[in-house]
């Protein structure tokens, strides 16, 4: 499909830089799978389930991988920015580094203040690799879990580059940038979604009947990137490691079965559901790389319902959304969004999705 098909205008005035507080105040558009839309709070979130229904939320963490240090061993040693996008083993990251142009293979580049108390002060790396667009592999000096408390010490939540353009992260954000789930570390975008929930949300859905369940799915840096290309079909995405347990998958199973649907909190876990399902909508263990690709036309198998925020033009996650719910559907719903004053992207407002069933490309 062609991308353009996916573009709209956003107001800059529309991205949210801070979350709401409490978080489950956000706002919360229903947009019904026959295009009906309401305007309400995410707090109201049990009124639009049933009693058996599933929901599944990411209980990734999200790590310090904002990095700021200089170039070693030439003349000159300018500041390097490096943005930890993957881990490769127990010392060496993906990265994306600025100015790229700085760096070549073999350089070092130090992380931190020699001034700072953390392990000797500062973190080395070794630049191994440089693949395009800045992408580097970055050899540091600790292993394991050395280098883990070495990179919390040092760095800094990786704000979205549309939140970090606008202003510099503070200390609310080291909170305010993690779901209440957030155990497992190794993300480095949050699932926004599960930003809005809260202890009362949780409590709240428990008492009506629905179940939660914890995945895991490590949010890459490729979550903030539009598609380039001209047409869908010539954009690649960034692989991201999940894992789904063997008890989560008989529960989801079991209750489909009593005809309890399964409500996805955010687009990561809809996309690790969707990568665990068998043709048949059974859902699978999983404890893999997914690098799945949502556009319209896509048939789901396993997630009936979603919870999302509002998200960037031409992103593969607005083409996922257009796919759930259909991309005319998904255009009027962002257009009275916009003209409602709803707030965007990552600690903006949520939507809530009914998939619609047998639905056209443009529907």
């Amino acid at each position: 499909m062609r991308t353009d098909l996916f573009d709209f205008e956003l107001p800059a005035e529309r991205i949210a830089l801070r979350p709401a507080h409490p978080r489950d105040s956000a706002r919360m558009l229903v947009v019904e799978s026959g295009s009906s839309l309401h305007d309400r709070v995410v707090s109201d979130l049990p009124q639009w389930l049933r009693a058996g229904d599933q929901i599944v939320v990411n209980d990734t963490k999200v790590i310090s991988a904002q990095l700021r240090g200089r170039r070693l061993g030439r003349d000159t040693e300018p500041k390097i920015e490096a943005t930890l996008i993957k881990r490769l083993d127990g010392s060496r990251w993906q990265a994306l580094v600025k100015p790229a142009k700085k760096l070549a293979r073999g350089d070092v580049v130090r992380f931190g203040n020699e001034g700072r108390v953390c392990l000797l002060g500062h973190l080395d790396a070794e630049v191994e690799d440089k693949g395009e667009d800045g992408a580097v592999t970055l050899s540091f000096s600790f292993h394991g879990p050395t280098l883990d408390s070495a990179i919390s010490d040092l760095g800094s939540p990786p704000l979205p580059p549309y939140i970090a353009s606008k202003r510099a992260a503070d200390e609310h954000d080291a909170a305010d940038y993690q779901t209440m789930f957030a155990v497992n570390e190794g993300a480095v975008a949050a699932p926004t979604a599960g930003l809005h929930f809260t202890p009362a949300l949780e409590a709240a859905l428990r008492q009506h009947g629905v179940d939660l369940h914890r995945v895991t799915l490590h949010v890459g840096a490729g979550t903030f990137l539009p598609v380039k290309a001209d047409d869908t079909s010539e954009h690649k995405m960034h692989s991201e490691w999940g894992a789904i347990s063997p008890a989560t998958v008989e529960a989801l199973n079991a209750a489909r079965a009593r005809g309890g649907r399964v409500v996805a909190v955010g687009t990561t876990c809809l996309r690790l559901l969707e990568s665990a399902a068998a043709e048949n909508g059974e859902i699978r263990p999983f404890d893999d790389e997914t690098a799945i690709f949502i556009t319209p036309g896509y048939r789901f198998r396993a997630v009936d319902i979603l919870l999302t925020n509002f998200h960037l033009p031409r992103s593969t996650l607005f083409m996922l959304v257009s796919a759930f719910s259909g991309l005319e559907t998904m255009k009027r719903a962002y257009s009275h969004a916009i003209e409602s004053g709803y707030r965007f992207y990552s600690y903006g407002d949520a939507c809530l999705l009914f998939r619609g069933r047998d639905r056209g490309v443009f529907s």
